[in-house]
């Protein structure tokens, strides 16, 4: 099986500018996240995709391999998809660029879960993709629409991704557990390229969750429980904090 990390790095100008270029103990976010995919050992090659050329030339001035986008996109499937369309690749991974402390355990549990699934003609343990959660339990963190939930069945397959409180607690002592989604994917390259196909429907268009496209045309999303957080840089304060780490 063939297993590539592609890493889409979108220039914000608006939100936090150019966070991706900001320097990170030496080097560029980016960078940062682009080698510590590469010393994970395990993908078979690792991809940067962007619409700036900044970032291309960031990538590759350092000798990594990076693409550019043609077209404009929603979503980072949607990006993913248009890089990887012609490379002959099984599975493909989601490693956010913002994110340069990758959890290797955690991605190796994600790739693990296409190992044990069965055949396309097994429709029960067939996965399409595969992504990550983590428990929540501050009232605050559940209650805030910036972190996405999600509930899955009793396979661990996702049921519904919302910025709303999923389920909602109307029985406070019915024990239940709150997940937060981390939006790291895994995906077969099938998958990923339906989707690019598919069209944009009303619960994606209304929370603003691309993993929706999935579920409303009957993909089976494979949700792997972690016990870290990922740690990512969406504020000064968040670079800070990852200045200090590095």
């Amino acid at each position: 099986m063939k297993i590539i990390a592609v890493i889409p790095a979108r220039y914000a100008s608006t939100r936090f500018h150019a966070k991706l270029l900001k320097d990170l103990g030496g080097k560029t976010v980016i960078l940062r996240t682009y080698e510590a995919a590469e010393k994970s050992d395990l993908f078979d090659d690792v991809f940067v995709v962007t619409d700036s050329d900044l970032i291309y030339k960031e990538i590759t001035s350092k000798g990594g391999k990076a693409i550019m986008s043609i077209k404009e996109h929603e979503s980072g499937s949607d990006r993913i998809a248009e890089a990887v369309e012609n490379m002959k690749v099984d599975l493909v991974v989601n490693v956010q660029g913002d994110e340069p402390f990758i959890n290797t355990v955690a991605l190796e549990k994600l790739i693990e879960v296409f190992d044990s699934s069965k055949s396309r003609n097994d429709k029960e343990d067939y996965v399409d993709l595969a992504s990550l959660m983590f428990e929540i339990t501050e009232e605050v963190e559940i209650n805030n629409p910036n972190n996405v939930k999600v509930v899955v069945d009793q396979n661990g397959f996702a049921l519904y991704f919302s910025r709303s409180v999923i389920p909602y607690p109307r029985d406070k002592n019915a024990g239940v557990r709150y997940m937060q989604h981390i939006g790291i994917y895994a995906f077969r390259k099938q998958a990923l390229m339906d989707f690019y196909n598919l069209p944009m429907k009303s619960l994606e268009a209304t929370e603003k969750l691309e993993q929706l496209r999935y579920l409303e045309f009957g993909k089976r999303i494979k949700m792997v429980e972690t016990s870290e957080k990922s740690i990512g840089i969406d504020t000064i304060e968040d670079l800070e904090k990852a200045r200090k780490l590095f």
